[in-house]
């Protein structure tokens, strides 16, 4: 039997080594860009106040935000504006179900359903002044965002103000059902609202 060839045999021994080295191995595979965008998003949440929260109720549109700084602020502020128009429309239904409510619970259900709709015509318009930032420069941006900035702040007043509202339902040492359901899904609405500003003010304090 003829001696094999010096050349053959070393594609015999090594092509096999050189094809399994050349697969990149998985810690090094590429991401995708929806992978990238999340972790831009966890990354952007560090600036809020709730980072948990923050994460939870955006990472699923991160597809949507492609790693801007605007469309993640813009989206915030969208998620808080659905979660106060569902709260108005809860506060709402309580009033009707209460017409005979006590005095002073009453009227802090009417106060809060009037205050929970200017807040959310206050986060509309944050939206409205976020809309097409990113094509715009210098001072007018600096404008719009400053007006984002003041509508959202002046949506958190209203939220407050809501809750202050029923610090004398339910006194003389007694309790309130309404009272305890309403300042705690205002408070939880709160923490949307203070991430959403959070995010827009980091557009112009360069986080």
């Amino acid at each position: 039997m003829p001696p094999k060839s010096p050349l053959l045999l070393f594609f015999f021994l090594f092509l096999p080594l050189v094809a399994r080295t050349s697969v990149p191995p998985p810690d090094l595979a590429p991401t995708s860009p929806d992978e990238n965008a999340t972790e831009f998003i966890r990354a952007r949440c560090v600036l809020t106040r709730y980072p948990d929260l923050c994460f939870m109720s955006l990472s699923s549109y991160a597809s949507a935000v492609r790693r801007s700084p605007v469309q993640l602020a813009r989206l915030a502020t969208n998620v808080t504006h659905a979660r106060l128009r569902a709260l108005r429309a809860h506060v709402s239904a309580l009033r009707r179900a209460g017409a005979g409510s006590p005095g002073r619970e009453a009227a802090a259900l009417r106060d809060c359903v009037e205050q929970l709709g200017d807040a959310a015509d206050q986060v509309g318009r944050t939206a409205a002044e976020l809309r097409g930032l990113e094509a715009l420069v210098g001072m007018e941006v600096a404008w719009r965002v400053s007006n984002a900035q003041t509508w959202m702040s002046a949506a958190l007043t209203n939220e407050d103000t809501c809750s202050d509202g029923f610090r004398e339902v339910g006194g003389g040492g007694g309790t309130s059902s309404i009272r305890t359901d309403v300042c705690r899904r205002v408070g939880r609405v709160k923490q949307y609202t203070s991430n959403a500003l959070a995010l827009v003010n980091s557009l112009v304090n360069g986080g």
